[in-house]
């Protein structure tokens, strides 16, 4: 949690405003930053920050900071006076209440000091008020009570029997003036004549027990209310001394200065509310709670009475805590609902309610339209007749139409067809969540009897046989593979390593504009292979915030920059085995699966001169270097820790067992088992928890294994084998080259519509086994240029997560997006292009040297 939130969150809300205004200072750091690395010329007066260059960052900052100090320590001198008044206040109460009790035994009228001294209470001393009372005689009503059973009855059950033996003094009979005994109103009930006879001596002895009870229970809530007034200031002191200590630190790590020492040892530690001597005073003021409250209600046990106050204080806190969460919670919501706004505007989900409610929107009560009907007017849910469930009805309509249309003689083939085509859809339309239609994959194999023996004859496999075959597809060492690499990216980010290394790079790329964005990509780049495609361009987009802060609103530099790292993470998710799913399903699809470096090999310089060749696209067409001044990336100055050369060494021991993975195969059998080291290593050690293991990306792991199980039922149905043979038979004439040339075109353009994976789910299969019916078979060849081509689909952008993330990045000061389509269109598909002739060209190269 930010410590924004944090003391927000920890706060005491009626004293939120006297708290260090944290947020406001991070403002005026940032000014301040700009301040600092703004050019000394080229500034113009409408354009000029508040803050003139020639003042002193320092002696600014610093006299927003002698504000705040003045502030929390003003106020805190003013609460300190007011409660420690009430702290005298309540001892005084108490030494007088204490005098009472034990003046009662003088009188003759109720010792209650020495009932208490003679049996001692367990928990409280209002358990002694509210004792039943026995037969009303004298001696039963002043010392049976002694004798009484140990009740649990609560303080409010005492004060409802208070009012209860008033309520029935005022219900009896009265007496006569003299207060003689002998007056009792004949009855023909002899219990309640008898009861009569000592009723004012009982009542006399209950109105003296009703006093001290409310004496002593406005002493424990007074002195519970105290407690806890103490433990709030003593909370307000050290809250406001970990903001000053923290916003110091963020100063001198934005600025580049070092104040903090300076600072908190001159001003801060010496203030009044953070002294030793004033921590002192208070400590002791909370222990002479504790002791008041003991001698009231715990019979001076202390450790009761702290147990109880503490009990209370938890209370009070989580009460005005879960006030405080629900107005976060609220702020939140709504934030959330303005991004998910602009997110179904960018997707084109505003007019599809239920685009918009499988993307998040929860409307207790749908909006319904009547339909005019043959059987009357019917009303139904306004989604249930939008475009996405038309889409849906249709595509089911085509699925039962191609189970009944004979397009095979083979019944499993003709089953796998409408299997296949359903599926495809689904997932190009996306009108259900992927994994989604990943999960129907083994039910829908299973109930049409897709699958055949692997043996001649090729029978039909019954149900049990196929539910068998279907799920052990869906769990392969592929799968094992990806979540290993799940694992080395979770350690990897957890622990800032991967932070590290590209705030050290990007720390030496200098100033210049043209280097500071190609350092920028091949950071992104080399992110996206370890830490997956995904995280990487966040992590990335991080990093860069001071630039982008110093930056103008409209500035070129900004567009490129991000669009840069947007474009070379696509790049990087072909890098490495692990860095998207695509290239899974492409080792699974190819055999004999190619070793790590075999894939480094050939993606390295495929992926290094495709980045070269967009910097300069986005050098010509953006000119980020007119007018622009860089602000320098610092590098973090801490040391690695122990636990973070643990994972880094863990990591590159993985790597190289991968890249040795065809030299070992007699130790270790497949990748798959050596992505188990990651996995026994981090969450064996406690690098990783489980809370970790749950963040996975299970969804991706999911799709990856539906689309592994759709593979397999398909080259198992036989279907697979007769389109690659009719395929293989237009293709004919083609060389080897024209075929991938013919495949790379057509997954660059499916993946650049729909999901990168889900391209890859579809067609690799298919490319493999118009590879393995070809005169020169060169199937690897192919499954691996269009698995690359997969990464390279970046056209829109909605092409590839790095594209999404891209287009929500936001201008801080303007709260507009730095990017729109047109720049994806204009700059993506071209790139897209870009990347493409590399791959025929470097990469067919590169693929027949190592023999595919």
């Amino acid at each position: 949690m930010k410590f924004s939130h944090s003391i927000q969150f920890n706060a005491v809300p009626d004293w939120s405003s006297h708290y260090i205004a944290y947020s406001n200072l991070k403002k005026l750091i940032y000014q301040l930053e700009k301040s600092i690395n703004r050019a000394e010329t080229g500034d113009d007066a409408e354009h000029a920050p508040l803050i003139r260059s020639s003042d002193d960052p320092d002696q600014v900052f610093q006299r927003a900071l002698d504000v705040e100090l003045e502030k929390v320590s003003s106020f805190y001198e003013i609460k300190e006076r007011e409660i420690y008044g009430e702290v005298e206040d309540l001892l005084r109460e108490k030494a007088a209440f204490e005098a009472e009790t034990d003046g009662q035994g003088e009188n003759g009228r109720l010792d209650m000091g020495s009932r208490m001294g003679d049996h001692p209470r367990r928990t409280s001393l209002f358990r002694n008020f509210t004792r039943p009372r026995r037969a009303s005689t004298i001696s039963q009503a002043l010392d049976g009570g002694a004798d009484d059973s140990d009740d649990e009855d609560d303080e409010s059950t005492a004060l409802q029997r208070s009012r209860l033996s008033f309520t029935d003094r005022s219900k009896s009979t009265p007496h006569d003036a003299n207060g003689g005994g002998d007056g009792a109103v004949e009855t023909s009930e002899p219990s309640k004549s008898i009861r009569r006879h000592s009723l004012a001596y009982d009542d006399y002895a209950h109105d003296e027990l009703a006093i001290f009870y409310s004496s002593g229970i406005t002493l424990k809530k007074r002195a519970t209310s105290i407690y806890v007034q103490l433990c709030e200031l003593k909370s307000f002191a050290q809250l406001n001394k970990t903001g000053f200590s923290k916003v110091l630190k963020k100063y001198d790590k934005i600025c580049n200065r070092n104040l903090k020492q300076r600072y908190i040892e001159k001003f801060v530690a010496p203030a009044y509310p953070f002294s030793s001597e004033t921590m002192n005073r208070l400590d002791e003021n909370i222990h002479r709670m504790e002791q008041a409250y003991a001698d009231v209600v715990t019979q001076g046990d202390v450790a009761v009475a702290k147990k109880e106050l503490r009990l209370h204080l938890r209370e009070h806190v989580v009460w005005e805590r879960n006030t405080v969460w629900r107005e976060m919670i609220g702020i939140e919501r709504k934030a959330e609902a303005a991004t998910m706004g602009l997110r179904r505007t960018l997707l084109g989900a505003d007019n599809d309610p239920t685009k918009a409610r499988l993307q998040g929107d929860d409307d207790n009560e749908p909006d319904m339209k009547e339909l005019q009907t043959p059987v009357g007017r019917v009303a139904c849910p306004t989604w249930l007749l939008s475009s996405t469930m038309l889409t849906l009805v249709i595509i089911i309509t085509v699925f039962f139409v191609l189970l009944y249309i004979p397009i095979f003689d083979k019944p499993e083939e003709q089953n796998c067809l409408a299997m296949l085509v359903f599926v495809s859809l689904l997932w190009a339309t996306e009108v259900i969540p992927l994994f989604v239609t990943s999960l129907m994959i083994p039910f829908l194999c299973v109930l049409l009897r897709v699958v055949r023996s692997d043996s001649k004859p090729h029978d039909r496999l019954d149900a049990g046989a196929a539910a068998k075959y279907i799920f052990s597809a869906m769990w392969t060492p592929v799968i094992m593979l990806l979540l290993g690499g799940f694992a080395v990216a979770a350690a990897l980010s957890k622990y800032d390593i991967a932070k590290r290394i590209a705030t050290f790079v990007l720390s030496k790329a200098g100033t210049r504009p043209r280097t500071v964005l190609i350092t920028n990509m091949f950071v992104a780049a080399f992110a996206s292979m370890w830490i997956s495609n995904v995280a990487a361009p966040v992590l990335c987009f991080s990093i860069i915030q001071p630039m982008l802060r110093n930056l103008p609103s409209d500035s070129d530099m900004s567009k490129a920059l991000i669009l840069g790292i947007a474009l070379a993470s696509n790049i990087g998710g072909m890098l490495s085995p692990i860095a998207s799913p695509q290239n899974i399903v492409a080792l699974d699809t190819m055999s004999p699966q190619p070793s790590w470096g075999v894939w480094f090999f050939i993606a390295l310089p495929v992926g290094i001169i495709s980045i070269i060749l967009i910097w300069i696209l986005l050098l010509v067409s953006f000119k980020p270097g007119k007018g622009t001044t860089i602000v320098p990336i610092r590098p973090v100055k801490e040391k690695f820790s122990g636990i973070q050369w643990f994972i880094s060494l863990t990591t590159l021991g993985t790597i190289l067992l991968w890249c040795l993975s065809h030299q070992l195969e007699w130790l270790f059998g497949d990748m798959g088992v050596v992505a188990i080291i990651p996995l026994f290593l981090f969450f064996g050690t406690g690098v990783l928890t489980k809370e970790d293991f749950n963040n996975f990306l299970w969804t991706i792991i999911i799709l990856a294994a539906g689309g592994l199980s759709l593979g397999r039922a398909v080259n198992s149905s036989g279907l697979l084998h007769t389109i690659a043979g009719t395929i293989t038979e237009n293709v004919e004439g083609l060389s080897l080259y024209g075929v991938l040339v013919v495949f790379a075109c057509l997954i660059l353009v499916v993946a650049t519509f729909i999901s990168h994976t889900v391209a890859a789910l579809i067609i690799l299969p298919l490319v493999y086994s118009v590879g393995v019916g070809m005169e020169e078979p060169h199937p690897n060849l192919l499954v691996m240029g269009s698995a690359l081509m997969c990464s390279a689909a970046m056209g829109l952008p909605t092409s590839g997560f790095p594209n999404m993330t891209a287009i929500m990045m936001e201008d801080s000061q303007t709260g507009q997006r730095y990017l729109k389509v047109k720049h994806f269109i204009s700059r993506g598909i071209p790139s897209s292009i870009i990347t493409l002739l590399v791959v025929i060209s470097v990469g067919y190269g590169l693929m027949l040297v190592v023999g595919m």
